[in-house]
């Protein structure tokens, strides 16, 4: 496989340090820098990002995570491994980034679940990185990105 184009990320100017400034910004709000990559690796998964999938998985485990953790993050709901608040966050990621497959993309009781464990600085940081990883995806998409590859 080969890339279309160079990533847009990086042919556009300033379009890196926006989006890099944008991650540095959710980073910072309190959130479990592992429950944000958890996030990251379940949207790319439903996106079917293959480099960001690549990229999370890699990620999570040189932070040290089990390779049961990051093995089963398709399937939260019925593997041991996740605390409540990682729960709420996978669930949250999963209604955002599916917003097109129902006329309720967000239901009461999903954001609900996640404000129970998260304050609004850090609901609002979760949500800014979920966005935030679906254009990534959607980029890498666009553009065949190659997983592995250099941009």
């Amino acid at each position: 496989m080969e890339a279309r184009m160079g990533n847009p990320a990086m042919v556009v100017p300033g379009a890196m340090k926006a989006l890099m400034a944008l991650g540095a910004a959710t980073a910072q709000a309190g959130v479990p820098k592992v429950t944000l990559e958890l996030a990251n690796l379940r949207a790319s998964q439903i996106n079917g990002c293959s480099v960001c999938v690549h990229m999370h998985a890699r990620d999570l485990r040189k932070s040290g995570e089990s390779d049961e953790r990051i093995d089963t993050v398709a399937g939260w709901r019925d593997a041991p491994y996740f605390n409540d608040a990682e729960r709420a966050a996978l669930a949250l990621t999963e209604a955002v980034t599916r917003v097109a497959d129902t006329s309720d993309p967000i239901p009461d009781a999903i954001y609900a679940q996640a404000a129970e464990h998260y304050d609004e600085q850090q609901l609002g940081a979760l949500l800014l990185s979920i966005a935030t990883v679906n254009v990534w995806n959607r980029i890498n998409l666009a553009t065949r990105q190659v997983a592995g590859g250099a941009w």
